[in-house]
């Protein structure tokens, strides 16, 4: 038997043949193999790898000789090695997933389509007629109607590396009740979170559990690349038909239950108006309600085919960052609870002007005191050499910066939350020496009374 990255083969398989013979066994192994993929109404194991975008299927035309020139004038076929065929690297790409239960559940698919294509390619490569056959047109060629930027974006490791930056790096906000792995049993203060953990999973059951061991299970644990159906009963944790109307931002931005006649709590209310034994932890309009919000419209719009070009995509490029702004002295004309974006500008190495680029931004909501105290997120597009580049945290050092700062007076982030403000929000800057460090009681102050516009 021969081994072909981990597929058997029979020695025979790679034997030449006449041009005849090969085009005839060519034609005859796609009939057999290939074409019984393209009829099939299951998806390929391309959903393995991928929530959306493309399938196999895609790159499979009605006849054998059309396929061929295709995948061959893609780029997508070896001819002088067809072993190596990039086609049946990417079949491949599973192999290698992190996830071993993707891989186990897809490995029957993803095995049969291989040896299915490695079998036809190599016979197909065999005729030399077929091979010296001149290049279709662009418009003839087979492959995915989705340009290549969406199909990348659609892959579940950069919806992984998303959810960590987003959401999963937020993840103790939600200590100790939905973080059981976050208990340590040696540490002196988490006993009585324990306690309190123990007593929400006996009365509520495993969906405590919210967060997993890992970012991995967890977002396996949320089911993204199932369907879900929707209940009367309850909203589901991840709503796709209406990212806002998910429980995984209703919760958090909910009060606890009213009580009943007795002074106990009610019971949690899992549809509207939503409550949460654990109260308040984030606000409509602050910086985490605009990351989780976005991961999630994000997934929405992947799994209901949302981005057809390349300049649909989100930037998703925020890094999450323990440092906090304050801003002070907020004007009295800008209402109490109205959301602020600031958007964060440094100089380059050297440079005497500010980026063009923001290399950070925040959002929050001006409270009674008239301060805003908002978390940082670092942008991957600023500009900055000496930023730390890590999704479990990035860090801003410290220096001289100019803040934009852009209120929401015309709502538009009660339209989409996750939105940026633009220009005719604009409603000022200012330029500061900044001194960050981590946690809200060492946040960076910075007073409004000198803002310019």
């Amino acid at each position: 038997m021969l081994r072909l990255s981990g597929l058997l083969l029979i020695p025979t398989l790679w034997v030449a043949f006449s041009s005849s013979q090969a085009a005839d066994s060519a034609a005859d192994v796609f009939e057999q193999r290939i074409m019984p993929i393209f009829r099939s109404p299951d998806p390929s194991s391309c959903v393995q790898c991928h929530l959306a975008s493309v399938d196999l299927k895609d790159y499979i035309k009605p006849s054998h000789e059309a396929t061929f020139l295709s995948l061959r004038d893609q780029g997508l076929i070896d001819l002088a090695n067809p072993e190596k065929s990039k086609i049946l690297s990417l079949i491949r790409m599973g192999d290698v997933d992190e996830d071993a239960m993707a891989k186990r559940i897809h490995e029957k698919t993803r095995k049969a389509e291989l040896e299915a294509f490695a079998m036809w390619i190599q016979s197909s490569c065999d005729d030399p007629e077929l091979v010296a056959r001149a290049p279709l047109s662009s418009t003839e060629l087979a492959k995915p109607a989705k340009p290549d930027a969406v199909i990348r974006h659609a892959r579940k490791d950069r919806v992984l590396d998303s959810f960590v930056r987003n959401i999963w790096s937020q993840r103790m906000r939600c200590f100790p009740c939905h973080t059981p792995g976050e208990i340590q049993h040696d540490d002196p203060k988490h006993p009585q979170a324990n306690e309190r953990y123990q007593e929400y999973l006996a009365k509520y059951g495993a969906k405590m559990n919210l967060f997993q061991e890992t970012p991995e299970a967890t977002m396996r644990a949320w089911h993204i690349d199932s369907k879900v159906r929707l209940s009367a009963k309850k909203l589901p944790l991840i709503n796709l038909a209406d990212p806002a109307k998910s429980l995984l931002v209703l919760k958090p931005t909910s009060k606890v239950p009213g009580k009943n006649e007795i002074g106990e709590l009610k019971d949690p209310s899992g549809v509207e108006p939503v409550s949460h034994v654990g109260g308040l932890k984030m606000h409509v309009g602050d910086i985490s309600y605009k990351s989780f919000l976005a991961w999630i419209e994000d997934v929405a719009k992947l799994k209901n085919d949302g981005y057809t070009f390349a300049s649909d995509l989100p930037d998703d490029n925020w890094y999450p960052s323990q440092q906090v702004l304050k801003l002070t002295n907020v004007p009295e004309a800008w209402p109490t609870q109205a959301p602020l974006q600031v958007l964060i500008f440094a100089k380059s190495d050297g440079a005497s002007e500010w980026s063009k680029s923001p290399i950070a931004m925040t959002q929050g909501v001006i409270g009674p005191k008239r301060n805003v105290f908002a978390s940082l997120v670092v942008l991957r597009s600023g500009a900055n050499s000496n930023i730390n580049w890590d999704s479990s945290g990035a860090v801003l050092p410290s220096g001289d910066y100019k803040l934009s700062i852009y209120s929401d007076a015309k709502g538009k982030l009660e339209t989409r939350a996750s939105a940026m403000l633009d220009q005719e929000d604009f409603v000022g800057e200012l330029v500061v020496s900044a001194q960050w460090k981590e946690g809200f009681p060492n946040a960076a102050s910075v007073s409004c009374e000198s803002l310019s516009q």
